[in-house]
Formats: C-alpha cells, sequence, structure tokens
C-alpha cells in the first residue's frame, strides 16, 4: 500500500483557477516573447531563437514563482551560463554521445558554483551540445540571443503577470518591509528566528532549492496559527460576537456613515438591505481614503476638465454602496474562534462579519478577539 501510495501525486490539490491562471500566463508569456525573438530584425533560419527549454522555464515562472528555482537570477544566471558551457562544449568536443553528456554535466557543476540552479539550464545546454552546425554559425552569440535575451523577456512579464493576477515575482526576502512600510516583520511572521536560524532549518532538510526562507517563515507562523486552533477550546463566533449592530444602508451619505464613526468609536460599519440581508462592510480606512481622494481633487486641481466633471457630479454623492469592502472574509456562528485567528492577525481586517442565510447576525471585531483570548488566558492554569 505504501509503495503505491508513493505512485500517487505527490503535489498537493490546487483550484482549477490557479491552473487557469499559470497556464494563460505561460501562453502569454510564450507567445510575446516568440513575437519578440522571431521579429524581422533577427535571423530565423537557425530555427534556435524560440527553444524549447523556454517552455520548461516557463512552468516555473508561471506555475512555481515562489520557488528559489524561479527568481530572475536563477532564470537568467543559470540558462546564460548553461548556455556558455554549452557552447563551449560543443566546439571542442566532436564524439555526440559524449558532447551532450558532458554539457548537462557542466551546465549542472557550474549553475551550482553560481547559485543559479535552473532545471531548463540542463536542456538549454543539451539544445547547444545537439545542434552542432547552428553552433559552428552562432557561437557564442547563442547565450546571449536568444537565450539570455529570451530568458530575461519571461522574466520580465512573468513579474507583470504576477502583479497583475494578485501573485507575487520575484518572491519575497526576508528584510523586505511589512505591509505596514516599517522594517518590523509582519505580525504572523514575528517567530523569535533569525534568518540564519531558518536557513539553518532549509539546510538541514534539504530544503534550499524548493522554498525561500520568507516563504518558510509564512509558512511556520501560517502552521502556529492553524495550531492555536486546536487549542482555543470551544469558543465560537456566537460566544463573542457584537450583536447590537450598528448598520447602514447601501444609500447612506458619507456625512452620515463619518458621524456614526464618531458616535459609537466603530471601526467598521456594515452595509445592509432590508435592514438584514448582508451587503458588505465599511471600514474606517474606506472613509479616509475616498476623503483623501476628494481633497486631493478638489485642492490640488487637475485642469478644467476634471473641474468640469467635478461640477457635473457634484449632484451624485458617494454612498455606502461605492466605498464598501465585499471580498472580505466572514464567518458562521459555529465558526471557531481559533480560526478567526488568521483571518485578523496580519492588521488587513479588522472585523468579520458572522452570516447565517445571507443575514448578519453579529460581528467579530479584534476587539472582541483579544477580549476573549484574555480571558482564556486569564482562567487556564499557569
Amino acid at each position: 500500500m505504501q509503495i503505491l501510495k508513493s505512485l500517487g501525486p505527490a503535489v498537493a490539490r490546487v483550484s482549477a483557477f490557479e491552473a487557469m491562471r499559470a497556464g494563460l500566463g505561460a501562453l502569454i508569456g510564450l507567445g510575446l516573447t516568440g513575437l519578440f525573438l522571431l521579429s524581422p530584425q533577427i535571423d530565423t533560419e537557425l530555427g534556435l531563437y524560440l527553444v524549447a527549454p523556454f517552455g520548461a522555464s516557463s512552468v516555473l515562472l508561471f506555475a512555481v514563482p515562489n520557488s528559489p528555482l524561479a527568481q530572475p537570477w536563477s532564470a537568467i544566471v543559470g540558462n546564460t551560463v548553461a548556455a556558455i558551457v554549452g557552447v563551449a562544449v560543443c566546439l571542442s568536443v566532436p564524439d555526440p554521445a559524449l558532447r551532450i553528456a558532458l554539457a548537462v554535466g557542466l551546465a549542472i557543476t557550474a549553475t551550482i558554483l553560481c547559485r543559479a540552479v535552473h532545471p531548463p539550464a540542463g536542456a538549454v545546454a543539451m539544445t547547444a551540445a545537439m545542434s552542432p552546425e547552428a553552433i559552428a554559425q552562432q557561437g557564442f552569440w547563442f547565450a546571449l540571443v536568444p537565450i539570455a535575451v529570451g530568458t530575461i523577456a519571461l522574466v520580465v512579464m512573468a513579474a507583470i503577470y504576477a502583479r497583475l493576477t494578485g501573485r507575487r515575482y520575484p518572491f519575497r526576502q526576508f528584510d523586505d518591509q511589512s505591509k505596514f512600510g516599517t522594517d518590523d516583520r509582519n505580525p504572523t511572521e514575528r517567530l523569535g528566528l533569525s534568518e540564519e536560524e531558518l536557513t539553518a532549518i532549509l539546510e538541514r532538510y534539504s530544503q534550499s532549492f524548493n522554498l525561500g526562507v520568507e516563504d518558510l517563515a509564512r509558512l511556520i507562523g501560517a502552521a502556529e496559527l492553524q495550531a492555536a486552533t486546536h487549542s482555543s477550546g470551544r469558543l465560537t463566533a456566537q460566544d463573542i460576537m457584537s450583536r447590537n449592530l450598528v448598520t447602514v444602508g447601501p444609500d447612506t451619505a458619507l456625512g452620515e456613515i463619518a458621524d456614526l464613526f464618531r458616535q459609537h468609536r466603530f471601526t467598521s460599519i456594515p452595509v445592509v438591505e432590508n435592514n438584514q440581508t448582508f451587503l458588505g462592510v465599511i471600514f474606517q480606512m474606506h472613509l479616509i481614503t475616498q476623503a483623501r481622494t476628494d481633497a486631493l481633487r478638489l485642492h490640488r486641481g487637475y485642469g478644467a476638465a476634471l473641474r468640469r466633471l467635478l461640477d457635473r457630479d457634484r449632484d451624485k454623492p458617494v454612498l455606502a454602496g461605492d466605498i464598501m469592502s465585499v471580498a472580505g472574509p466572514r464567518a458562521s456562528t459555529n465558526t471557531p474562534i481559533g480560526a478567526l485567528l488568521p483571518m485578523m492577525a496580519d492588521g488587513d481586517t479588522d472585523a468579520v462579519p458572522v452570516i447565517e442565510d445571507g443575514n448578519i447576525v453579529g460581528i467579530v471585531t479584534r476587539t472582541d478577539l483579544v477580549a476573549a483570548l484574555a480571558r482564556r488566558a486569564a482562567r487556564s492554569p499557569h
């Protein structure tokens, strides 16, 4: 049975959306790279300008962009160094079998020494070694065009595509600023472990080629939060949520919403329809952002055209439905408080609405959650 299990998929299940996102990225990336490399200014008679290894690079760049093997240094330097090695071997070793084996072996050694391991680089060296006639005409130019130029183009498009689709490429660095623009770590990544200690863990388990230090910190933090769900007891959202809610409708003016924030000192106000049907949440930050946008438009000025536009839309004020958030996390009455921790730990969410049958029945704020955890800590034996 264990043998059969070992023959099954080793990769965790991913959503169909993620599969489509990766495939579409490779389609766009290779398509645009092909148009660039096969432009009329370049001689395409050799047929080497859009080489097969670019397909393998696309798998890494668009499907697993968090892998250290897919990072810009690994991709660009790895492919280029492998091409140089492949060309050198091709020009100096006449025997085909020895030439191919030597090119790939030396390319692996060279890319490891350059800290630029990129699996498609082996195919780059092999491509050069299998094409002695083409390499005889191109020489080391092959390492620059198509290999280096093509890889750079793929990396640039992978970075743009990742940003457009909500991903991160290149991957995070351990000393990156937090999401708040400070040098502190993000709350879920404050593990008490240094970069050197995390690096040692990766090396100890031979995972340096599979995971970056920053991503390891994020995974450990997520695992700790998940573990907290098993030790937070039987408390659920309905035990700690606020029930006497102050809500607004989608047509409520921003001035009235601002008055409610001042009066009740809330950080969030649910938007409902027909008094119960949940539509979204307005956070204080939404109001601040809208006010700042209006101030910039009115006081800095963007020309006569914008002034005419403002005059035209003056009778159409911004309403609650225009600025509310509809994509935030939600909970049910039976959601354990441990599951609420990762929703609010990083500071992106101040409150989680509690929904039953489409209607809002309560809201759990960060204050509610902290108070519940404090009470539990006070009751637990020391």
